[in-house]
């Protein structure tokens, strides 16, 4: 079986940074839709839900940052790849 070629590694690893870019722009506005329905949640079961749908929604913005940070993405580049 025949190797990748440089280039489309390369090409590879640019959409795998652009899919994680998107993933981290999806997973901010979750995050704030969640903000969002805890501020006005009112009831005891609403509130409970709302900090439970606040909760995952920071870890999986913080683990897809984390990831971003390894692979060396930073916020200046994620413009440059989103346009790409």
């Amino acid at each position: 079986m025949k190797k990748p070629s440089l280039k489309s590694q390369k090409q590879a690893a640019i959409r795998d940074k652009q899919l994680l870019i998107e993933e981290i722009h999806s997973a901010h506005l979750t995050w704030q839709s969640a903000q969002a329905h805890f501020e006005f949640a009112v009831e005891k079961d609403q509130i409970d839900y709302a900090i439970y749908a606040l909760e995952a929604a920071e870890k999986r913005f913080e683990m897809l940052i984390k990831q971003a940070k390894k692979m060396g993405i930073s916020l200046i580049d994620s413009d440059r790849l989103l346009e790409g």
